[in-house]
């Protein structure tokens, strides 16, 4: 085995990286999803589905399948607003994203709170493969990126770096005041959310 397969083995156990076996089908990886999408058309799922969420929430976490808000948080069509990256983090871009949905919602809402974030990070996070020099060296090379910056995308304490990205929100010009924030931790074992920050 080779040393960058070596790594890639340890980087993987180091984040709980499994993939399952899957059985070949006839309709290729998105078949399948638009086979049920047919039947979501079919039973009108899609009927009265709103544009603002009825929940009043924006939802940032991470795009690892084990962390669908849909179901660890129960949230339905038109519940939620929903951001997912890599680790769930809040980017420059994420930042935008909020700050243009709070300035629709200015126009949707005249007074009061517009609605909450929840910033949601989780152990056994893949991004902990970037604290490995080498994975993160590579990965710098392959996206043109500097390396230096990688580091800190890394959730290895997510209740460290929910704290941060929450930090990040509340002190954004760009963002609205009436925008609420909140922090939050996944465990991935337990299936539970627990609240780190509270909304401010």
């Amino acid at each position: 085995m080779s040393e960058q397969s070596n790594t890639a083995v340890g980087v993987g156990r180091a984040t709980g990286f499994e993939v399952a076996d899957r059985d070949p089908t006839e309709l290729g990886n998105f078949g399948v999803a638009l086979e049920r999408n047919r039947a979501f058309a079919a039973a009108g799922g899609h009927e009265g589905a709103l544009v603002f969420p009825t929940l009043r929430l924006f939802v940032i976490t991470c795009l690892d399948p084990r962390v669908d808000p849909a179901y660890i948080l129960g949230l339905g069509l038109s519940d939620a607003m929903v951001v997912r990256n890599v680790g769930g983090r809040v980017t420059p871009e994420v930042i935008n994203d909020v700050a243009f949905i709070a300035q629709i919602g200015e126009n949707v809402v005249p007074d009061g709170p517009l609605f909450e974030v929840a910033v949601i990070h989780h152990n056994q996070c893949g991004t902990g493969a970037l604290a490995d020099d080498g994975f993160r060296h590579r990965y710098a090379e392959r996206i043109h990126a500097d390396e230096s910056t990688l580091r800190d995308h890394a959730v290895l304490d997510p209740a460290a770096t929910v704290a941060h990205d929450v930090d990040l929100l509340r002190s954004s010009d760009a963002i609205s005041p009436r925008v609420r924030v909140s922090g939050h931790v996944y465990d991935v074992v337990t299936g539970l959310v627990q609240t780190v920050a509270t909304t401010a």
